[in-house]
């Protein structure tokens, strides 16, 4: 049987105990004294600050540094006290490298969100947003690299798990290729963000049509696209579709879409009055762009002559408005003035 502790043990141990919490709970107070004040200061030179980005960046790194310091301190009070000290070293292995991967995943996602605010207040829309695209391609590839590696630290700290590593990798043959067939999928999606991020075949806002599915680039994951389509749904695409099949990308080379109404009329009948009218209407329409409007004759037949309106506006839902007004506008045009122009099924 284990003997009972004597009362002079028992005190020793309450002593030692009293002590580790004493000098514990000083480094804790007086590691959080330092972080009220180091953001104190830093909250109040954000607020004399033009810019937003400090607040951005110190919003970011407000908790993660209150947890580091408060991790550096009692990594100082342990050199003081060997109680600390045996309890530190126990966790210390953990929560270094998950405070370390904390603190840059912040750092990563501080920055890509002042980029992302200095890309919105451009005014060339189309670096606006490749630059918005680039930033999130690549501090999403930066975060999930940030933790990978930090897990794998913590890991490595658990001596069972560093054991079996050595043996795996001491024996690999088999495993390896199993790990890199398992993992082909992940690896090729990787490759095919950073590639989109790289080459721009699609950026976020722009309007593009994949397997009969229209909308705009609403967000690019590492694996999947996200496209918003024009009633509100969400279309989940792969991320390697956009660079393995074909698809249509129709804000590629600038912002906007133009589009066009057919509207048929007899034979017969001057054509500028028509074409002043229609330019008239789309003055006054507020979802015209103003990059494109014109009226062209497309096609002459015995019995009637097609008049090809084109506009262009802002996006497909403005496009989508504006053809229905010009040809609800044009039809009421032509009954007022001219109402001999118009065909009528034999």
């Amino acid at each position: 049987m284990v003997a009972a502790p004597s009362v002079s043990q028992m005190i020793d141990w309450s002593e030692a105990l009293t002590r580790a919490a004493i000098h514990g709970g000083i480094a804790v107070g007086i590691a959080l004294a330092l972080h009220l004040a180091l953001f104190a200061v830093l909250d109040r030179a954000a607020r004399l600050s033009v810019s937003t980005s400090d607040e951005l960046v110190f919003g970011r790194l407000r908790q993660p540094l209150r947890w580091a310091m408060v991790a550096v301190g009692v990594s100082l009070a342990a050199e003081s006290d060997a109680l600390i000290a045996r309890g530190w070293d126990l966790v210390a292995r953990f929560i270094e490298p998950a405070l370390l991967g904390w603190t840059a995943f912040a750092l990563v996602k501080a920055f890509a969100e002042v980029l992302d605010a200095h890309a919105d207040r451009s005014e060339d829309v189309m670096a606006a947003r490749s630059r918005r695209t680039r930033v999130a391609i690549f501090s999403r590839t930066l975060g999930f690299a940030i933790v990978f590696v930090t897990v794998a630290l913590m890991l490595f700290g658990i001596p069972g798990v560093r054991n079996v590593g050595v043996t795996l990798m001491a024996s690999a043959g088999f495993a390896t290729l199993a790990v890199g067939a398992a993992a082909q999928p992940a690896l090729k999606s990787l490759i095919a963000g950073m590639q989109i991020a790289l080459t721009e075949p699609i950026r976020l806002g722009d309007f593009v049509v994949v397997d009969n599915e229209s909308g705009r680039v609403e967000d690019i994951r590492l694996s999947y696209v996200v496209i918003r389509t024009g009633d509100e749904r969400r279309v989940i695409v792969p991320t390697a579709k956009f660079l393995d099949g074909s698809f249509q990308n129709w804000t590629r080379l600038g912002d906007g879409i133009t589009g066009s109404v057919v509207l048929p009329v007899r034979p017969g009948h001057a054509i500028q009055p028509i074409r002043d009218a229609y330019l008239a209407a789309l003055k006054d329409h507020p979802d015209w762009d103003e990059r494109t409007g014109q009226l062209q004759v497309s096609e002459a037949r015995v019995g009637s002559v097609e008049l090809k309106l084109v506009m262009s506006a802002k996006g497909p839902g403005e496009l989508a408005r504006l053809r229905f007004a010009m040809r609800e506008a044009m039809l009421d045009w032509l009954r007022e003035h001219c109402p001999e122009a118009l065909c009528t099924e034999g």
